[in-house]
């Protein structure tokens, strides 16, 4: 761990981590830490939040720890004015925080669809808004959480891969947008993660296993990955390691976007 932790020192950063109660976010709040940032959290569960906080706080600075769902937009207003009251700055932005649900274009309806788009879309668009003027003073840089789903098509899952390639969509323009002013905007593309997600969007202890078993054979490398791996890359891009690197989507997915199944 020392080379990487000499390469993506984040030591003195401030940096807003959302979804961070499980799985990708808990992990780059936990590494973010670990690599000297001051971190802010924000879930919907305190008590998963204050689990995350206790790790951050055994490897780092103490995290301030701020609870709400970001699907309200007063929550993101609320997230970035607590983290500059309490830090001073923000330095980083990571929009982890979604959900997947099981649908395809026959089962799924239009409320289904604007839950997804208000979780995954919409409250990504909402914070960043909010976050920008401050990354703005400090050079910062945004990085989003997006899947391999917003590279790719999968059935079943239709509503989830829309809300995935919007949030692609959004990094490059927004990336564009904010080059000039030198805040860099970038997303990571995992593919199958052992994280909570799949059992929260509907699938029973059962099916999980055999999906994560068909995951062998999906991903080029053999298996699924673990949120370690995908906080790694996070906190690469939200570095100055990735220092010219902008409007970029990076799988992390075990060459599962470039494989094509027959």
């Amino acid at each position: 761990m020392a080379a990487p932790m000499n390469i993506m020192n984040l030591a003195g950063k401030v940096a807003i981590v959302t979804g961070a109660s499980s799985g990708i976010g808990a992990a780059t709040s936990v590494l973010f830490a670990r690599l000297g940032a001051h971190v802010s959290l924000n879930g919907r569960s305190e008590a998963n939040l204050q689990k995350t906080g206790k790790e951050c706080e055994a490897n780092g600075p103490k995290p301030l720890i701020v609870v709400g769902d970001l699907a309200k937009e007063s929550t993101g207003v609320d997230l970035v004015q607590k983290t500059v009251d309490h830090f001073g700055k923000l330095d980083i932005l990571v929009n982890n925080a979604g959900i997947i649900a099981l649908d395809n274009i026959e089962n799924t309806n239009l409320e289904k669809l604007d839950n997804m788009l208000n979780v995954n879309v919409r409250s990504v668009f909402n914070l960043t808004h909010h976050a920008v003027p401050h990354l703005i003073k400090t050079k910062g840089n945004v990085v989003n959480v997006s899947s391999v789903n917003g590279l790719r098509a999968f059935s079943g899952v239709l509503s989830y891969c829309i809300s995935k390639a919007a949030v692609d969509q959004f990094t490059r323009c927004a990336a564009l947008d904010l080059a000039a002013k030198g805040v860099r905007v970038n997303a990571v593309n995992p593919g199958v993660v052992i994280t909570e997600l799949q059992k929260r969007g509907g699938l029973d202890e059962e099916a999980y296993t055999k999906f994560l078993e068909r995951s062998k054979t999906t991903h080029a490398l053999g298996r699924p990955g673990n949120p370690e791996e995908v906080a790694a890359t996070i906190a690469f891009l939200a570095s100055d390691a990735a220092s010219f690197m902008t409007g970029n989507s990076v799988p992390v997915d075990g060459g599962r976007h470039a494989m094509c199944p027959r």
